[in-house]
């Protein structure tokens, strides 16, 4: 998807950290931007820095994005009103971390259904429509380096983001033979509120938790991490790997996975990940 100007992005998660970046770099690309959250007054605050620049108006939709007739209700608007979607970004993630003995039902539920049945939705939802309008157009799914890596206390994350990896590239495969491209972006560390997700848990997850320290203060710039995936869609490159300090640790993994097939030990790949415990991913 060579010629972004003029045409249709949305994006989940779109109100902050790694969607908002996107956003800005797609805008600036000349595309038409809806940003779909649940946060309504992150939206109205991320569109109005978004106007601030030269550029054509932003729509703004409330969404959960586990909600599958709320997504074909927006996927139905934007039909009507813009004439569908190019560029479609599942970008929505949240995060409830710790050790996977002392989470429960919720926890599971909640970050699932955010991280894995988000991208199902928005795929399901959008992908007949994209390709029923035959113009040539473009799927990012988020990830995480988490999604090529596991990793102490993160475990209902990984879990969702090796999902959203493996039917990415399944997804690649599938439309080979279509006018769509498809990426998959796998960040190290960036500037988000994800540390705070838990802020707009719905109920049915268990409500609203307030974090102790958010994780939005330290990482990359979502700006510059837009760019970088405006310039991989432009060039149907299908890894979007923004974060080199953590090749180290998916290069053990992988040599631990082939010296398996010839009965080594993976002590080597216990001894690479040690430092990374602890450390908080997206």
């Amino acid at each position: 998807m060579d010629r972004l100007a003029e045409k249709v992005a949305f994006v989940t998660g779109g109100a902050g950290g790694i969607g908002l970046g996107m956003a800005q770099a797609f805008r600036r690309a000349g595309m038409k931007v809806v940003l779909a959250d649940l946060d309504a007054s992150a939206l109205r605050q991320a569109a109005a820095s978004l106007e601030a620049q030269p550029g054509s108006a932003v729509l703004t939709l409330e969404l959960d994005v586990s909600d599958r007739q709320a997504m074909a209700r927006v996927a139905d608007r934007l039909d009507a009103e813009l004439g569908g979607v190019h560029l479609l970004c599942n970008n929505a993630g949240v995060n409830a971390p710790g050790g996977l003995a002392e989470l429960g039902y919720d926890d599971w539920d909640w970050v699932l259904g955010v991280n894995l049945d988000g991208v199902v939705n928005g795929l399901v939802t959008f992908l007949p429509r994209m390709l029923a309008h035959g113009e040539p157009g473009h799927i990012v799914n988020t990830a995480s380096v988490g999604g090529l890596i596991g990793m102490p206390g993160l475990g209902i994350y990984c879990a969702s983001k090796f999902a959203v990896v493996g039917l990415s590239e399944s997804l690649r495969h599938d439309l080979a033979e279509t006018p769509l491209g498809v990426s998959v972006l796998c960040p190290g560390i960036v500037r988000s509120g994800i540390g705070d997700s838990a802020r707009n848990r719905p109920q049915r997850f268990g409500g609203p938790v307030r974090a102790e320290s958010a994780a939005a203060a330290f990482g990359s710039d979502p700006t510059e991490l837009g760019e970088q995936v405006r310039e991989a869609v432009e060039a149907d490159r299908f890894w979007i790997c923004t974060h080199p300090e953590f090749r180290h640790y998916v290069e053990a993994r992988g040599n631990a996975l082939l010296g398996a097939f010839q009965g080594d030990s993976d002590a080597d790949l216990e001894a690479a990940m040690a430092p990374i415990v602890g450390r908080v991913l997206r």
